[in-house]
């Protein structure tokens, strides 16, 4: 097969959609398929892949990490003509939710391709934390997504016209203006609907975010099969002596909460090593707030990592530390780590759920519940007891197990019926 992923930012950008994206390529290609990504083209130096098609842009962050393309009429075109040169397209799989998704959408409905949608943000939950106004942000949304997909529903596929489906433009979303009903919009168009967790897909489903069967496909992002071996290969077979050893991971945004982990970190005054490892727009404000506060805690920051790097660090760690609250779909960080037999501190109760076991569960969203987990967590370490990560995880959490359940649901895409 031909499949043509959409994505809002370029694969070589920082993130984990990327990440996984870039991982799914990988592995769809060795499995025999041939994958062209399309996405904004980036504004700083990144690596080239022949499977790339780079979208005209404009770069939306101070660093130039991340671009805009605007969906419309000239967008269209260049899209086609790219597409036009290379081979037939069997299958278009949407993993974005902003304009990768519509772009991806409209090239879907001109050429009458059937579409695969990952669903991988909360965009309610992600807007509330990061934008000013976020109702009206919303309203916004919607309103733009309305005129943006106008003519891509009904989907005629094939020879065979697909009926819209409840949640589609013309259905159950007209009038509404929050996430959900955004997100319905493009479930409404699809073919199928694949979630990261089993958490975010029943709540999708929960929503109305669901393809004409009603059911949403749970897929985990998975770990590099190549990479899982060498860092469990590399990794040591005893506990390294010494302080307990915790790692931060992620993105320096308000939604991922940072810097409540560093007030926790100041009030629950564990004798620890903490690494964060990342960056963002918050960094500052990070490295202040420690320097200010000087937390009995050894807090280092090491900036971003290659992605072996970062695998040894987990590996070399006694716990991780997730602190996002229902703004992750899946929590990539703590099933890598789970997979390489580290446990973790986790804020999210329905990403502690999914996991089942190796985790400390913070029992709210509070900083002091936050502090008194870490302490509980540290102990348990320094008594050499600590939480035992559930050891299926590891070949659960493969690439190339989540590969072949991609696989399958291309396939029933292509040769489903309206």
């Amino acid at each position: 097969m031909h499949v043509v992923m959409f994505a809002d930012q370029h694969l070589e950008s920082l993130g984990g959609a990327q990440v996984s994206m870039r991982l799914q390529k990988r592995f769809l290609e060795r499995a025999g398929h041939v994958v062209t990504v399309v996405a904004p083209r980036m504004h700083r130096p990144a690596p080239d892949d022949g499977g790339y098609v780079d979208l005209p842009s404009l770069a939306i962050t101070p660093d130039r990490e991340y671009a805009l393309t605007w969906p419309g009429t000239r967008t269209d075109r260049f899209v086609d003509a790219e597409l036009a040169a290379r081979l037939p397209v069997d299958v278009v799989h949407v993993q974005a939710d902003f304009w990768g998704a519509v772009v991806g959408h409209r090239f879907a409905a001109r050429h009458r391709l059937p579409v695969v949608h990952t669903m991988h943000n909360r965009v309610d939950v992600g807007i509330e934390a990061t934008a000013p106004f976020p109702t009206l942000v919303l309203r916004a949304l919607n309103a733009w997504a309305r005129r943006a997909l106008r003519g891509c529903a009904p989907r005629v596929v094939g020879s065979e016209t697909v009926p819209a489906r409840p949640g589609a433009v013309a259905g159950s979303s007209r009038g509404a203006s929050d996430g959900w009903a955004y997100l319905r919009r493009f479930a409404g168009l699809s073919r199928a609907i694949t979630a990261p967790s089993g958490h975010f897909a029943r709540r999708l489903e929960a929503h109305g975010v669901v393809p004409g069967t009603g059911a949403v496909d749970v897929i985990w992002n998975g770990i590099d099969d190549d990479l899982l071996d060498a860092a469990l290969a590399a990794g040591p077979v005893a506990r390294t002596p010494g302080r307990p050893r915790f790692v931060w991971l992620g993105r320096m945004s308000p939604e991922k909460r940072l810097l409540p982990f560093l007030e926790a970190v100041v009030a629950s005054g564990i004798d620890a090593d903490v690494e964060i490892i990342g960056g963002g727009g918050q960094l500052r404000a990070a490295q202040k707030l420690v320097a200010e506060r000087g937390p009995a805690a050894s807090v280092v920051f090491s900036g971003r990592l290659s992605y072996p790097e970062t695998l040894a660090r987990l590996a070399a760690a006694d716990a991780v530390v997730q602190t996002s609250i229902g703004f992750e779909t899946q929590g990539m960080t703590v099933f890598e780590a789970a997979s390489l037999g580290t446990p973790a501190v986790v804020c999210d109760p329905d990403i502690a759920a999914e996991l089942g076991a190796g985790v400390w569960a913070v029992p709210d969203a509070t900083a002091p519940a936050l502090a008194e987990t870490l302490r509980r967590a540290a102990s348990d370490i320094a008594d050499g007891t600590p939480v035992e990560v559930d050891p299926t995880i590891a070949e659960r959490f493969r690439q190339s197990s989540r590969t072949a359940a991609m696989i399958a649901v291309y396939e029933r895409a292509v040769t489903a019926g309206p």
